[in-house]
This record gives structure tokens, C-alpha cells and sequence, in this order.
């Protein structure tokens, strides 16, 4: 991009560290929480909180990046290396799904037997399983929803521009497993179970523990790609087994 008059690139505006930084990212996850929680709260609309998050996590960090002059890719938003961040999005999802559905089985189990209050405050399953393999009613819609409306904007904002303005603030952490784990991490990754309370139950707080998954992935590839496979297939992967446990959707 150039400037039309003298054909010389725009200046970029400098980019806010330390403290600043976490500012600029907590005002902003502040601002897409209070949008979703206001669409749900509003009866008419309340069917539109998804949209409204993808909107929010797409426009929002993007606003910010597009007044600075930045280039998104410094997100983690590329393809540079598009064949390793698929392997590694694929990867780690066939070695983690399978174990996955092995604890769906037996967390279904447990809430059969526990009180009723307590089952509710865990998981929105009511009634006794009857196990039989399913799809979810219009799975093909359910794919293109998950990848594009869930998990692309979800993993821009929090893995993407949240994970790495946090870095900025509080940069350092021990290495594991080829990644750098620090307050950011943490951090990041609490923001997100935090903000999927806009549809106030305490078992959408389990998203914290996926997204330990999400943050490595950004951090040991650099790109938010295999977060966005990994989540989008868990999540495809727990419709499937709503759907076989307790019927389609």
C-alpha cells in the first residue's frame, strides 16, 4: 500500500507495549463480551449471539490493526506454512479426539449418577443416553458453521490478537513442548471460558481446557490455522456425540 500523492508507504502508527498493551486487549474483549451478553439479554435478537461474537471477533481486533497500518499476518493470520499447520492441526486432533470420546462415555456415565443440581451445573444433558452413532440434523451446514462463524473468529481474536498483545505485555514464559507458556497463556485462555459466560451456565467454563490446547498450537506454530482445525473439529466432534448420545439437534 502507498500513499497516492508521493508514492511512498504509509507510516505505520506505533504499537502500544507493556501495560498499554494488556489495556488495549482487555477494552476489547470488554467490548465483545458486553455485545454478546446485550444480544442475548434482548429477546427478539437473542438467536443472533453468534453472529454478533464472529462479527465482534472479526471487526474489532481488525479495526485496531487496520488504524495502526498493521499487517494481520503478525497475528498469526497466514498461510506461510500452510502444509506443517495443517499436519499439526490434524495431528494433533487424531491423537487427542479419540481419547476425547473415550471421556464423553464416561462423563455421561457419571452424571447419570450424580443429583440432579449438581448434573446440571456440569453438563445441559438431561435424561438417559441411548447410544447409537448419528450425525447432528444438517451436519454439512454444522461443518461450515464451525470452521468460518466459530472457530476462525474465535482463534483470530483470542489465539491471534489477544495471545499476542498480551505477549507484548508480559513477555516470558517456560518453554513446553516447543512453546512458550507464560502469564499470556494463561491469561488468554481464561478470557476465553470467561466469555463464553454471555449464555450463563458454569459448564461452559469446560472450554478452558480445549483452549490450553488452542494456545499451544498458537504458540508452537506461530499461526492461529492449527487452533482453527483443531477446534472446529472438536467441536464438530462433541455435536456428533450429543447427537448419539441424546439424539440429533
Amino acid at each position: 500500500m502507498t500513499d497516492g500523492a508521493s508514492g511512498t508507504p504509509p507510516l505505520t502508527a506505533p504499537r502500544p507495549m507493556g501495560s498499554r498493551a494488556a489495556r488495549e486487549a482487555v477494552v476489547l474483549w470488554a467490548l465483545a463480551f458486553a455485545a454478546i451478553v446485550l444480544t442475548r439479554a434482548i429477546g427478539p435478537i437473542s438467536g443472533y449471539a453468534k453472529a454478533v461474537a464472529a462479527v465482534a471477533f472479526l471487526y474489532l481486533p481488525g479495526l485496531v490493526v487496520w488504524k495502526r497500518n498493521e499487517d494481520y499476518r503478525d497475528y498469526g493470520a497466514h498461510l506461510r506454512r500452510w502444509r506443517s499447520d495443517l499436519a499439526l492441526g490434524l495431528g494433533v486432533s487424531a491423537a487427542v479426539l479419540p481419547l476425547f470420546v473415550l471421556g464423553f462415555f464416561g462423563f455421561v456415565e457419571l452424571l447419570q449418577n450424580l443429583p440432579g443440581p449438581l448434573a446440571g451445573m456440569l453438563a445441559p444433558y438431561r435424561g438417559a443416553p441411548e447410544i447409537a452413532l448419528r450425525l447432528p440434523d444438517r451436519f454439512p451446514a454444522h461443518v461450515v458453521d464451525q470452521f468460518l462463524v466459530v472457530a476462525l473468529p474465535e482463534e483470530l481474536f483470542y489465539r491471534g490478537y489477544m495471545q499476542a498483545r498480551l505477549r507484548d505485555a508480559w513477555p516470558g514464559g517456560k518453554r513446553f513442548l516447543g512453546a512458550q507458556l507464560g502469564a499470556t497463556f494463561w491469561v488468554t485462555q481464561i478470557l476465553f471460558a470467561v466469555g463464553h459466560l454471555g449464555e450463563f451456565h458454569p459448564w461452559r467454563l469446560g472450554v478452558f481446557f480445549p483452549a490450553l490446547l488452542f494456545g499451544w498450537l498458537r504458540e508452537k506454530s506461530g499461526s492461529i490455522v492449527p487452533g482453527t482445525i483443531f477446534h472446529a473439529l472438536s467441536n464438530l466432534t462433541v455435536l456428533v456425540l450429543e447427537a448419539s448420545f441424546f439424539g440429533p439437534r
